[in-house]
């Protein structure tokens, strides 16, 4: 089956109509997938940007005709409400004609914060998370009405009356032994941002055997790579903190701050900078080894997307294609 290509519509760098024009290119190039990010606020404040995902979804369903795509991921705790989400699901899978998949993960204060009802910890996050995903796979059933009483959520007689044949499938974001046994519970796709092995085999272990995962690789492409790097740092030195930092910290102040040591080098170390294909496959190449059958390339810097799709066309994407087999 080999590992397919796809594009990351990062909210965090760009307005929606670029977003949209972004995808449109993507696709056009001969990425097979597309996935977006869903923030409230962006990660440092060079980043500029965080429009709604779902309203840029719907208008980049209807832009495009082939490329899947695949919210990555949508939290359903706190900013949304789990019958919502899947009603924005439901109604973005009708609009793509059947090329939607539901990534979901349990969330950042970042981003959840802004409804000011604090930020639970760890252990409760996951508890809420799999109340959500109950609620979430029910309603996009389609099983008559769903009344539910949790511990942290109620539905009081819900039914989403335009729901798509075949309903939605639903990846869950992995980080642990945790959150794998949600998603072999509850997926029909693993989601993870790093080429750990160990996660596919706890995902096998909990019923996902079989099920295709998604990873995501962050680049910085440019000809000139010092200035790659320069953008690398300055946009994404954050990325390297890990999810048990990320996940806790409020806002663009806390990444700064706990980013303010990273160094250049560093970033240069720990991603693809410049054009060199070579390098993209290497990194690539820990997640084919890892079991992943989807990888999401981030292009860092919003006003460097057209270049680095002309670029994933003409010299990226015959690469891959000899490299991975998809």
């Amino acid at each position: 089956m080999g590992m397919q290509l796809g594009y990351t519509m990062m909210t965090e760098q760009a307005g929606p109509k670029d977003l949209v024009a972004h995808v449109v290119a993507a696709e056009r190039a001969g990425f097979d997938f597309a996935v977006s990010s869903d923030h409230f606020f962006p990660w440092l404040d060079e980043m500029g940007h965080s429009p709604n995902a779902w309203v840029t979804l719907g208008a980049a369903a209807q832009a495009t005709s082939r490329i899947d795509l695949m919210t990555y991921v949508t939290c359903p705790i706190m900013r949304y409400r789990p019958a919502v989400v899947a009603q924005q699901a439901a109604t973005l899978q009708l609009l793509s004609d059947g090329r939607f998949t539901l990534g979901l993960g349990a969330g950042e204060n970042l981003n959840e914060h802004v409804i000011g009802e604090g930020w639970p910890s760890v252990a409760v996050r996951h508890e809420m998370f799999a109340e959500a995903l109950e609620i979430i796979r029910e309603l996009l059933a389609g099983d008559g009405y769903t009344t539910f009483h949790g511990d942290y959520y109620d539905v009081d007689g819900g039914k989403i009356w335009d729901l798509p044949d075949g309903g939605v499938p639903i990846g869950v974001a992995v980080s642990g032994k945790q959150s794998c046994e949600l998603a072999g519970e509850f997926a029909d796709v693993m989601i993870a941002t790093e080429p750990d092995a160990e996660l596919g085999e706890m995902f096998d272990a909990a019923g996902g055997a079989g099920k295709p995962r998604v990873g995501q690789l962050p680049i910085s492409y440019g000809t000139d790579r010092a200035e790659a790097v320069t953008r690398a740092h300055t946009l994404f030195r954050w990325f390297g903190l890990g999810w048990k930092v990320n996940a806790d910290l409020p806002g663009t102040a806390g990444f700064d701050a706990a980013s303010q040591f990273v160094r250049e080098e560093d970033v240069a170390g720990s991603l693809p900078c410049g054009d060199d294909v070579d390098a993209v496959l290497e990194a690539a190449t820990e997640y084919a080894d890892a079991g992943f059958t989807r990888l999401a390339l981030v292009q860092i810097g919003g006003d460097q997307q057209q270049p680095f799709i002309e670029w994933s066309e003409k010299t990226l994407l015959p690469a891959w294609r000899d490299a991975f087999g998809s």
